[in-house]
């Protein structure tokens, strides 16, 4: 139980008897935004006052009186109108450090009761390159993953892999038409993707035409014409595939190792994993029992000559449709088949999509004929996020692209990532040099690996530290800045402190297994220490709302903090040996829970930097 957890239980308690249900009243205590105000702040006492119609002052007063301090609060202040100041008591504190030091995981406590939980994120069409578009599902994916795993539950990441649409139907067409034996032979990745951007953009001025809103379009009725000829031969093609036809299921099963040769790359460097990697294909041959299931409990209906579910009343909202008119099933057939595999093959209790804010009215239905179908005691939970935009000279703000327009392909921003963050280290290293500081001599090797853990550590947590629902705004000279809620100021941050270690000639072994108890009578270490113990609240408040922007909200507060004391408190030539070894502990705690944090947002730290 975290430290904000046993407060909320104490004024529980203390309020059983005064109201009937004292939950969320007690859940009103909170850590306070100033700590000259204390530790924790109760503001109970003003709603509570309304209901039992007394002044707010003497009720609060009340509630300090029955309240149970147990061994771990000074004596409460009320404060103004029935403001409840909370203090913890500096020895309870001290005594919490010395056990978070001895646990693995820095006192985070595990799951009362562990879920099993699917996380479905990432989800490329794996027959063209891994884009922009791709970074934030993946991204938030994972680190949600990996924090749900960290607290206790099972679970499962799945990559639902596009490998069955349309874009096949352009390799197929292309590669018949267009392909360079060749290039196939000398590099198959790269002739795949040629073949699927030249068939792209050869249908691109029918899909353009089909968009145009005042009827004119900028290509000519030639172009139009040729393009919608090339666009019915890739409808074809995907059908024959979908058809079983023999030469397209063979060639589909040549195209798949080459499309994931791919993007398995791009997974690696961004050490992202996952437990399943089950695409379209695999629910293609669940789709017809899937669709008789739903006409037979009378869910879905035939209508029009297709069959449809009609989910919503509200006007502009069209039926899902699961069966169109010439017997091609849907991605709500497709997504259905995926939730009865998952709850009957996987046993999962919560289900999480995490694709993009514009999705909102698929899953929406989605879940509701889930519902409908028997599937009510799933948790159906739509992750949605916003847009990465840039600002163009002009001030404007648009979708990322890049040069000339096009999308730029994720291995491309990644690479540029990387050599952005080799220079920033290199000016740093220099800026370093010239005011006299110590500075680690790294070979080559190892200024590779620093620009490559710190670039693309740059691109997540940039990503990460935004509310998720929101659009973005992506900045290189932001992201990589040495200051500021950055990765790049927590990866120095990190350094900086096993830097302390070393330059001591210090073990920190010994402050893990036999740690002192610390002192915490410098109003800077025990802020430190306060925020250290919080660790375990940030880490539940993210997981309760799937956002991972209060992590490195956490991160920044300690990285605060910890600038404070290691500015104000001297560590290695402390006063006393006693005192070095409670600041080392300080330290040693910090760079653990640095590190930690960063390790469940998917980014790596380096040593020395």
């Amino acid at each position: 139980m975290t430290l904000l957890e046993q407060l909320q239980q104490k004024f529980r308690d203390a309020l059983a008897g005064l109201v009937a249900d004292p939950g969320p009243y007690g859940g009103m205590v909170k850590p306070t935004q100033d700590p000259r105000h204390g530790d924790y702040q109760a503001n109970c006492a003003m709603p509570l006052a309304k209901v039992l119609g007394r002044p707010p002052r003497d009720l609060a007063q009340e509630i300090v009186r029955r309240l149970d301090l147990g061994d771990f609060l000074e004596p409460p202040q009320v404060a103004g109108p029935g403001f409840i100041n909370l203090r913890v008591r500096n020895d309870w504190l001290a005594t919490r450090l010395q056990e978070m030091a001895r646990d693995e995981r820095l006192g985070v406590e595990r799951a009362g009761r562990p879920e099993t939980i699917v996380i479905d994120y990432s989800s490329p069409n794996v027959a063209k390159p891994m884009h922009v578009g791709h970074l934030r599902s993946t991204i938030i994916g994972d680190a949600l993953a990996r924090l749900l795993r960290f607290l206790g539950h099972r679970v499962i990441s799945d990559n639902h892999l596009g490998d069955w649409g349309t874009q096949f139907g352009m390799l197929l067409y292309g590669y018949k038409h267009f392909r360079d034996e060749a290039a196939l032979k000398a590099d198959p990745v790269r002739e795949m993707v040629r073949l699927y951007v030249h068939v792209r953009n050869l249908t691109k001025p029918a899909e353009a035409d089909e968009d145009e809103e005042n009827g004119a379009s900028k290509y000519t009725p030639e172009q139009v014409a040729e393009a919608r000829r090339i666009l019915e031969e890739v409808r074809r093609e995907t059908a024959r595939l979908h058809e079983g036809d023999e030469e397209n299921v063979r060639l589909w099963k040549e195209f798949m190792p080459i499309c994931m040769k791919e993007i398995e790359p791009i997974y690696q460097r961004l050490d992202v994993r996952f437990d399943l990697q089950l695409g379209e294909s695999f629910y293609n041959p669940m789709l017809p029992s899937v669709v008789q299931e739903l006409l037979d409990k009378g869910i879905a209906q035939l209508s029009e000559g297709a069959v449809a579910i009609f989910v919503s009343d509200k006007e502009g909202e069209p039926p899902a449709l699961v069966r169109k008119r010439d017997g091609a099933f849907t991605y709500t057939t497709t997504d259905l088949a995926t939730i009865r595999y998952r709850v009957k093959e996987l046993n999962a209790e919560r289900i999480l999509y995490v694709v993009g804010a514009p999705q909102a009215l698929h899953f929406k239905y989605l879940f509701e004929i889930a519902r409908r179908w028997g599937y009510d005691r799933v948790k159906f939970e739509h992750i949605a996020f916003g847009s990465v935009l840039e600002r163009l000279p002009d001030g404007k703000t648009v979708m990322f692209r890049t040069r000339g327009g096009r999308v730029v392909e994720l291995n491309h921003l990644l690479d540029e990532a990387v050599v952005r963050a080799r220079e920033v280290y290199e000016k740093n290293r220099a800026d370093r040099i010239a005011r006299g500081e110590e500075v680690p001599e790294l070979t080559e090797a190892e200024k590779q690996q620093v620009a490559e853990v710190v670039g693309i550590g740059a691109v997540k947590y940039a990503d990460l530290s935004q509310n998720r629902t929101s659009d973005y705004v992506f900045d290189w000279d932001k992201m990589l800045a040495m200051d500021g809620n950055t990765a790049t100021y927590m990866q120095y941050a990190y350094a900086r402190n096993r830097n302390i270690f070393r330059k001591g000639g210090e073990d920190a072994g010994p402050f893990r297994t036999e740690p002192p108890l610390p002192s915490l009578d410098a109003p800077e270490e025990r802020a430190l220490a306060l925020q250290l113990l919080r660790l375990g609240e940030a880490l539940q408040a993210a997981a309760a709302d799937y956002r991972p922007n209060l992590i490195t909200a956490y991160l920044w507060d300690l990285a605060k903090v910890y600038s404070k004391f290691y500015e104000k408190c001297r560590v290695l030539n402390a006063e006393t040996l006693a005192l070095r070894r409670s600041r080392l502990l300080l330290c040693d705690l910090t760079a653990r829970v640095i590190q930690l944090c960063l390790q469940l947002l998917g980014i790596r730290t380096v040593e020395r930097m």
